[in-house]
């Protein structure tokens, strides 16, 4: 288990000011019950941060076909819906909640070539709000495989403040590539043929990067 590279700055803040508090308070000779309950809250935070931009390594089930849930979370939505920015068609969306327990890394749910790659700014309504996908701060990536392509978004929500994502259009990616974060927050969209066979139920817990998410037709 390691640290995302999006949670250093941040951990090492709280280091620093951690250690910057106790040692004013050491100088100032503050009561020793003072430092001991200033020492564990920072070490409380500290470890929720850790917790919270932890990077685990993990194996990928890349068979063909395969398309690989990009997040930890739970499955909230299964449905046929209209897909109005790139396929402009009707698709099978699956969407993943992640909760701020959930690792918050993306991977990629297939290997190919960036198709789309775009960045939109926009609201921060909660992430199982219905209209969250279209008007949310989001990114919106493509990948073409072998068996076609795979539309998936990064969706911010009422907490969530930041997405990043690493990848352009023109990229070749490998399958399970570590492909951005969500800090603090949210949800991720799939976006995927009629015909996909899906892998996953509603309330299903499922694994970034080892959860099948469904299998493409040859």
């Amino acid at each position: 288990m390691t640290l995302h590279k999006e949670g250093y700055s941040l951990i090492g803040g709280v280091v620093l000011v951690s250690a910057i508090a106790l040692a004013l308070m050491n100088y100032y000779s503050a009561p020793v019950r003072t430092m001991w309950v200033v020492g564990v809250c920072c070490s409380i935070v500290f470890m929720l941060f850790a917790q919270f931009f932890r990077f685990p390594s993990r194996s990928i089930n890349n068979e063909d076909g395969n398309v690989m849930c990009p997040s930890d979370g739970k499955v909230v939505v299964i449905e046929k819906v209209h897909e109005p920015e790139y396929f402009k068609d009707d698709r099978i969306q699956v969407s993943v909640f992640m909760s701020p327990l959930n690792v918050h890394a993306q991977w990629t749910p297939l290997a190919g070539v960036v198709k789309f790659a775009v960045y939109h700014a926009g609201k921060y309504l909660v992430a199982w709000h219905p209209k969250s996908s279209l008007l949310n701060e989001r990114t919106t990536l493509v990948i073409e495989g072998s068996r076609g392509e795979v539309l998936f978004r990064q969706i911010a929500g009422a907490v969530a403040r930041r997405i990043r994502y690493y990848i352009a259009e023109g990229d070749k990616i490998k399958a399970g590539q570590s492909v951005g974060f969500i800090k603090f927050g949210s949800r991720i969209d799939v976006y995927l043929p009629l015909d996909a066979e899906i892998k996953v139920k509603l309330d299903e817990k499922v694994t970034g990067r080892e959860t099948v998410l469904a299998i493409l037709k040859p």
